[in-house]
């Protein structure tokens, strides 16, 4: 009995280090931004961040442009949208980043930061979004990217807070307050 006592005891310290050792925080991901110059998320340590998979040929592109309104109005407040560009959906994002970049400017005036197109889900799914949808790497939830503008949103000590789901529009009560408080 003493040492099966003693050996969960070891188990259990084990198991709490090695979850202590894993950073569950977005810090730890350094990505390609839509100009091909690298993106280090550590560079965002205090700000509330939202992360949202884009698409310029979904019927939820349109929410470019309150995704766009949320950043000016929050910018100077420690709160910053990344927009991962991603084809998964319908193949509704079929161009380059160039031709991406120039979609989101000359469309909807986007100034937030936009990143290289990736896969958000499946065989080729970014490590940035196996760590969003997985509770075993981000320590809060697991989620499947349902479709295009689905929102993850991380709090300012880099931990993840909440997705919100495409239908969820930027200026959402939810969000809004959650960028406030």
């Amino acid at each position: 009995m003493k040492y099966l006592i003693l050996s969960i005891t070891f188990l259990i310290a084990c198991s709490m280090a090695y979850k202590s050792a894993v950073d569950t925080t977005i810090y730890q991901f350094k990505v390609v931004d839509i100009y091909g110059e690298e993106f280090d998320f550590s560079s965002l340590k205090g700000k509330k961040i939202m992360i949202v998979n884009t698409a310029s040929k979904c019927g939820f592109t349109p929410q470019y442009e309150g995704l766009e309104a949320l950043y000016k109005k929050y910018k100077d407040h420690n709160f910053v949208i990344i927009g991962f560009p991603a084809n998964d959906f319908l193949k509704q994002e079929p161009g380059n980043d160039a031709e991406i970049a120039s979609f989101c400017k000359k469309n909807y005036g986007v100034s937030f930061p936009m990143m290289g197109k990736i896969s958000v889900k499946g065989k080729e799914i970014h490590p940035i979004y196996s760590f969003l949808t997985s509770k075993e790497k981000n320590g809060v939830l697991d989620s499947k990217v349902k479709w295009n503008f689905q929102k993850y949103l991380i709090n300012a000590d880099g931990t993840l807070h909440q997705v919100f789901y495409s239908s969820t529009l930027p200026n959402d009560a939810a969000i809004v307050s959650w960028i406030e408080n």
